[in-house]
């Protein structure tokens, strides 16, 4: 789907989705427990793929009229998969339940699409060898097509912190139902803490205990997932509710607010863009309480930040820094082009057809506002889910129409993306 946009001033209410990252750690957990409820799941393309693992290891998730999801677990006790575990194009799906498939007294093959069959993995998979396991790539890069043979035996492991938060997660949640549980070194700094956060937050809810040691997290063994009253609410998601506090603040109509909903705070990382916008001149207000986010337009001033924590906001920044006077420097961004694509690279390149310069580095990128005219473009979305989204925001405020290509894979995360834009008040078109 290709969606055309017509520079719009927005305006109104809308409501944040449910999140992604809780969502995929809310129907896993439930998959690791006798069953759950999962109330205000988001139903997306990666974690749909998410709901079908569970279903492959012998759980069933069945999504009822009211939006709930009710899931049948394995009671800690995954079966052998009967066929291959297609994870599509959800990175977190395929580290997640790859240390699922180290619990399984037989073998667990895993597969993507072919952007997930370039993501990094390896670290995961000499993980779940050290803890005893059989664990390999295929084609020997550490990438899926992956093979997993269990069950692990050991209890200590070490793995890298600074590739993906991903794998701290999978083992912390797949080691909970081991006999022995899991201790669990970092050999670099932690990279995306947050999510970590998240994730321990997560099982807390579901009555599973971690702990963060000094040089890492440890989880007991012989744990039983089971959430109070059998019911898990997901919140609203942070990084999409980035785009939303991105168009109040660039396109704002006159006299006008964006009101977003379904705001309520969490261990998410990616509330920071509220003190990264507010940091570049941002006119906005949160009550916490009432889990509302108030946003009205404002003229941006270049900034410094940091993504190290919050990789997953690296693009909606780029396209305020493209908006705003001044340079926005972007710093300790090379986890981020590991993601679905590398996001620094088409945030520069997809930009860069709009007109806004850049400069672009290992490790950072830097958007020079001062220098830059948005002029509108065709551009790609690459296939990612959040390029598609903040090259949304830039086409509000560019010189004539935009046409973003790949529209489809809001899906991912944000299945309704374009018809909220839409009821903000954007003039767009989909073909």
């Amino acid at each position: 789907m290709q969606v055309t946009i017509t520079p719009s001033s927005v305006g109104g209410v809308a409501r944040a989705p449910p999140s992604k990252s809780y969502t995929h750690r809310a129907i896993l957990a439930a998959g690791y427990a006798d069953g759950a409820i999962v109330e205000a799941a988001l139903w997306s393309a990666d974690t749909r793929a998410t709901a079908r693992a569970v279903e492959a290891f012998g759980g069933r998730v069945d999504r009822r009229a009211d939006g709930r999801l009710a899931v049948e677990g394995v009671d800690g006790d995954p079966n052998i998969p009967g066929d291959v575990i297609d994870c599509a194009n959800s990175g977190t799906t395929m580290r997640l339940v790859t240390a699922t498939a180290g619990l399984v007294d037989g073998t667990t093959v895993l597969t993507g699409d072919g952007s997930l069959r370039s993501r990094p993995q390896g670290p995961l998979l000499e993980a779940l060898a050290d803890l005893g396991a059989t664990a390999f790539s295929t084609r020997g890069n550490g990438q899926a097509p992956l093979v997993v043979t269990g069950p692990i035996t050991d209890t200590a492991v070490s793995i890298p912190g600074d590739v993906s938060s991903q794998y701290i997660t999978a083992l912390l949640m797949a080691g909970a139902v081991t006999d022995d549980g899991i201790d669990l070194t970092l050999e670099t700094e932690l990279k995306s803490a947050p999510y970590v956060d998240i994730t321990r937050e997560v099982l807390a809810d579901y009555g599973v205990e971690t702990a963060a040691t000094g040089d890492g997290f440890s989880v007991p063994g012989g744990q039983a997932y089971a959430p109070v009253d059998g019911t898990y609410r997901v919140p609203g998601d942070f990084s999409s509710i980035s785009y939303l506090v991105a168009a109040g603040t660039v396109a704002g109509a006159d006299g006008e607010s964006v009101t977003v909903r379904g705001a309520r705070p969490s261990a998410q990382g990616d509330a920071a863009i509220l003190d990264i916008v507010e940091s570049m001149g941002g006119d906005l207000s949160w009550d916490r309480e009432a889990g509302e986010i108030e946003i009205r337009e404002a003229s941006l001033e270049g900034t410094t930040v940091s993504v190290a924590d919050t990789p997953d906001l690296l693009p909606t920044i780029a396209a305020l820094g493209a908006v705003a006077d001044g340079e926005t420097t972007i710093t300790d961004a090379e986890h981020v082009r590991f993601k679905e694509t590398d996001r620094v690279s088409a945030m520069a390149e997809e930009l860069g057809k709009l007109g806004v310069e850049t400069t672009e580095t290992r490790d950072s990128l830097t958007v020079h506002g001062e220098t830059s005219t948005l002029e509108g473009a065709t551009v790609d979305g690459r296939g990612d889910h959040r390029i598609v989204m903040s090259l949304a925001v830039a086409a509000l405020v560019a010189d004539g129409e935009t046409t973003i290509l790949g529209g489809e894979h809001v899906d991912v995360s944000f299945p309704n993306f374009f018809d909220v834009w839409a009821d903000l008040g954007v003039a767009l078109e989909r073909e």
